[in-house]
């Protein structure tokens, strides 16, 4: 039996909610804390009292606490405010959205390192995602990651005391150019500026995520990702939130386990598995191959202009041409 509470994400599709719950139920954790949104209107009701029907089904020696609201929240408020409601409660937590099926190990190996790491406070984020598509980054069970991941992963009241949805933080942050001291790279800083400034200054999008991330960079907190995936996300799909790609190279991922765990002897970034995690999990290479393709046209749209303002060098290179 599992000794560390789980807590699940619910909102309207119990198709998927029915399949993580069966996990959930082979791991039998003591405690089980269900937070679920309300519905965006009166057609998405009945949906979500489905969702809420499968918890229902807990059959073992479990406290089931619920946290549902009657009203639409959204996605930041309402996991936000659900997960605080957690830790007023508990010091630890294994959270898992809907969607997110957890290998078999996913359990273990969070109980095992919320443990293990309970008092660094260099550690904030147990993940199970891994997005290395099969390279292994160390001879170790788990690398130390800038980035952090929603699907699947563990932490610490302590932690999580520090999400703060603060637009004055980001401000400060932003002026004291710390993103540079997060990466070397241009793209990934400008990236995430942007991504920042809209979440923070305009509200979107309407995640908790991005300010949790935020949240843990702002302290310069590590993630523990394991060296493979724990997680498959199988909502891709169209009554998604933010996964509506039904195409996505993120979509379903393999599991395996990890059941021996072996520590890293130091803490330590793994900057080159970050830069691959940006690259494949944050459309990092996309946004590389349009700066290149931009870049050119850019390049020869100076070049016209350089031509048509100086017809001579325009005669010379047609000569060179002809040569």
């Amino acid at each position: 039996m599992l000794k560390t509470p789980v807590v699940f994400i619910i909102f309207n599709r119990p198709d998927l909610t029915q399949i993580v719950f069966n996990e959930i139920r082979k791991a039998q954790p003591k405690q089980l804390f269900v937070i679920a949104d309300g519905p965006r209107t009166p057609e998405e009701q009945e949906k979500c009292q489905a969702a809420r029907d499968v918890i229902k089904q807990v059959d073992w020696d479990c406290e089931v606490f619920c946290n549902y609201s009657d009203m639409n929240l959204g996605c930041r408020e309402r996991v936000s405010s659900g997960i605080t409601w957690v830790f007023e409660q508990v010091e630890e937590a294994i959270i898992l959205e809907d969607d997110c099926v957890p290998a078999p190990s996913f359990f273990s190996f969070c109980e095992t390192l919320l443990d293990y790491y309970r008092h660094d406070e260099r550690i904030m984020v147990i993940n199970g995602s891994n997005f290395q598509n099969g390279i292994q980054r160390t001879s170790y069970s788990y690398y130390f990651s800038r980035y952090n991941d929603p699907w699947g992963w563990a932490t610490w009241k302590r932690a999580w005391n520090y999400w703060s949805f603060d637009k004055d933080k980001w401000t400060q942050f932003k002026q004291e150019n710390l993103l540079e001291q997060i990466s070397s790279e241009l793209i990934e800083i400008q990236h995430w500026r942007r991504i920042f400034d809209n979440l923070f200054f305009d509200g979107e999008p309407n995640s908790w995520f991005y300010v949790w991330m935020f949240s843990c960079w702002s302290q310069g907190g590590l993630s523990i990702s394991p060296n493979q995936n724990l997680i498959k996300n199988i909502g891709f799909r169209k009554d998604a939130t933010h996964t509506l790609s039904l195409h996505s190279s993120l979509a379903n991922l393999p599991t395996q386990n990890i059941w021996n765990i072996e520590h890293p002897l130091f803490i330590v970034e793994h900057k080159e598995a970050d830069f691959y995690t940006f690259d494949f999990r944050h459309h990092g290479k996309e946004l590389k191959q349009k700066q290149h393709y931009w870049g050119r046209l850019i390049w020869l749209f100076n070049r016209l202009l350089f031509f048509l303002k100086s017809p001579q060098h325009l005669k010379v290179k047609i000569k060179e041409l002809k040569k």
